[in-house]
């Protein structure tokens, strides 16, 4: 028994080394054809490289073929065949040699793979006969050479696909089997013909799947940046209605601001670099919150950092919400200032009501919110006292359960008049705890 035990375990541990391997040879496979791809097409657009990689794969595919045909060459009699050897040595070596020719204009090497084709194809059916179906390579043309080549240059691909059909029907009409400048056995033109079918739909299908993937790599790569710039629904309905303005009301939603105190002196001290790198760790810590706490960032401008809650995602509890990311970014605040030594100070300040908001621009284009309610807010910041969280009485009045408050006082907004401001005191009170200022009260 002990004797099967081990030899079942050891045939699932070779079973399991022989995945293993296989694995890392498709990854190692994978990683090659991607440095192929790759070559010669540093410097170029994104677009025009994308092309180019297409080109690459499509060489890739014709060294394969013509290495098919190179190992059969290698069996058949050289003094009958050598015209065809050696077309065939012309195309392997031409198709290797694909990648450098980028460096001279972006479709120099579509064009010279296309001519050395069509002429390498028009001659092996010369010498073979139309019967071994190399001439069904020309269709190839009509796929491979608008992805190469782009629709810019319609004329071009228009020429060079018609000139492929043209040649096709060429072949076909004056080079019948009869007609052959060499009697090639029936067995090898049965095998040229197999190998001409299956090459000519694994190219077409490969162009265009490879195509697809680089466009669909784009399209995620686009709709990925923008879910960077724009809030998500935003995005979804740019998708559905493109031409359709973003413009939205909401009754009731929360704003808030956030900005350094004393940031010009330090900028100064700091300089260029040293700025970058406080604020990008401030920025990414807040943004975290952002997405930990379920509130919408607007927008960055300079040192002073936006939110808001309840839009474009409606919500009960976008007050709390705000309120307790200003806290924790004060925190955030207080861990910079421990780790770095710099004194740095935030005020921040909240405000609750109705807002409007949409998407404005055509170039870097932006999701925004206005209204007496960010107004306010933006003031309730300025006026605010560093290492505080200033809020309005709309947005107290929605937290009297879960926060303590100070009052401030009544202050003077431009636009808006008098109204009393309130300090957030701390983190949500235990039960039955009174808030200063009812006691005050």
């Amino acid at each position: 028994m002990t004797g099967r035990a081990d030899r079942r375990a050891l045939s699932r541990l070779r079973q399991a080394v022989a995945a293993v391997g296989r694995l890392a040879f498709i990854r190692a496979l994978a990683a090659l054809f991607t440095r192929w791809t790759d070559l010669g097409t540093a410097g170029y657009p994104d677009e025009v490289q994308r092309r180019l990689k297409i080109l690459n794969m499509f060489a890739a595919f014709v060294i394969v073929a013509t290495g098919s045909y190179a190992v059969q060459n290698a069996f058949m009699d050289f003094a009958k065949y050598w015209p065809v050897i050696l077309i065939n040595s012309g195309l392997l070596v031409m198709a290797m040699c694909l990648p450098i020719l980028h460096r001279f204009g972006p479709i120099t090497a579509g064009l010279t793979l296309v001519l050395c084709e069509y002429a390498a194809l028009a001659a092996l059916t010369a010498l073979l006969g139309r019967s071994t179906g190399l001439h069904l390579q020309y269709f190839i043309a009509a796929a491979a050479t608008f992805v190469v080549l782009g629709p810019e240059r319609l004329r071009l691909v228009l020429v060079i696909i018609a000139a492929g059909a043209v040649l096709h029907l060429a072949v076909w009409f004056n080079f019948p089997p009869e007609a052959a400048l060499i009697a090639a056995e029936q067995d090898l033109v049965d095998s040229l013909y197999l190998q001409a079918a299956i090459v000519t739909m694994a190219m077409i299908t490969g162009t265009v799947w490879y195509a697809f993937s680089l466009v669909e790599q784009a399209r995620g790569e686009t709709e990925a940046l923008l879910r960077h710039i724009l809030p998500g629904s935003i995005v979804e309905r740019l998708k559905a209605r493109p031409d359709e303005a973003i413009a939205d009301t909401y009754e009731d939603a929360s704003v808030m601001f956030a900005d350094i105190s004393g940031f010009v002196p330090l900028a100064r001290r700091l300089g260029a670099r040293g700025v970058v790198e406080l604020l990008n760790r401030m920025v990414s810590e807040f943004d975290a919150l952002a997405v930990r706490h379920g509130v919408e960032k607007i927008k960055t401008i300079g040192d002073a950092y936006m939110a808001a809650g309840g839009l474009p995602v409606r919500s009960h509890d976008h007050a709390e919400r705000l309120v307790r990311m200003g806290l924790d970014m004060l925190e955030t605040v207080a861990q910079v200032r421990a780790d770095t030594g710099l004194e740095v100070q935030m005020r921040v300040g909240i405000s609750s009501g109705p807002v409007m908001a949409g998407v404005i621009g055509t170039n870097k284009f932006s999701y925004d919110v206005w209204g007496d309610t960010v107004n306010l807010a933006a003031r309730l910041e300025s006026i605010g006292t560093p290492g505080r969280v200033l809020v309005c009485p709309d947005t107290r009045a929605r937290l009297l359960d879960s926060f303590p408050f100070e009052c401030m006082g009544t202050v003077t907004i431009a636009g808006i008049g008098e109204c009393e401001a309130w300090f957030v005191a701390g983190s949500t009170p235990e039960p039955g705890r009174e808030h200063s200022d009812d006691a005050a009260a």
